[in-house]
């Protein structure tokens, strides 16, 4: 799990867990660690961002983030697999098909706020994304297997 912190730095921990029978389990391909840190920076500044639209951005991004490293995960490389992450999400991971579908739903304000387009997102819609995504990393790191503290949000 992801720790951001309240206080501004955003820094996040991640560490592995340990199974039930002492063993570590192998450790994740750099690309995948890569992703989970840059979805845990993406949640600090979310929590960060003072404008609802740009905390919204951000929570998104980090939830898009973590959904890439389930991809890069499971996925296996075909030509016929094409379409965005939130919609390849549910093939590889069918238990995050309603996580999918939700950030499938936010995919276009994201956008539209992540290119500075006038886009209406209330300070609540902001702060619910944020508490989303924040919820979502945390099943992503229950899949990926990863572990750490409790996320703060």
């Amino acid at each position: 799990m992801t720790t951001a912190t309240a206080q501004g730095t955003g820094t996040i921990t991640r560490g592995r867990a340990r199974t039930g029978t002492g063993a570590r389990p192998a450790p994740l391909p750099r690309s995948v660690t890569a992703l989970l840190a840059d979805a845990g920076r993406s949640l600090g500044r979310s929590i960060a961002a003072q404008q609802p639209a740009d905390r919204f951005a951000a929570a998104h991004l980090a939830a898009l983030r973590g959904a890439a490293a389930v991809l890069a995960t499971r996925a296996r490389p075909r030509r016929a697999a094409r379409g965005s992450a939130w919609e390849l999400l549910p093939r590889v991971a069918p238990e995050l098909a309603e996580w999918a579908a939700f950030f499938a739903a936010g995919s276009g304000k994201r956008q539209a706020a992540s290119a500075g387009v006038p886009v209406r997102i209330s300070a609540r819609e902001a702060d619910d994304m944020v508490r989303q995504a924040s919820a979502f990393l945390d099943v992503v790191d229950q899949v990926l297997g990863t572990a750490g503290p409790d996320r703060l949000v």
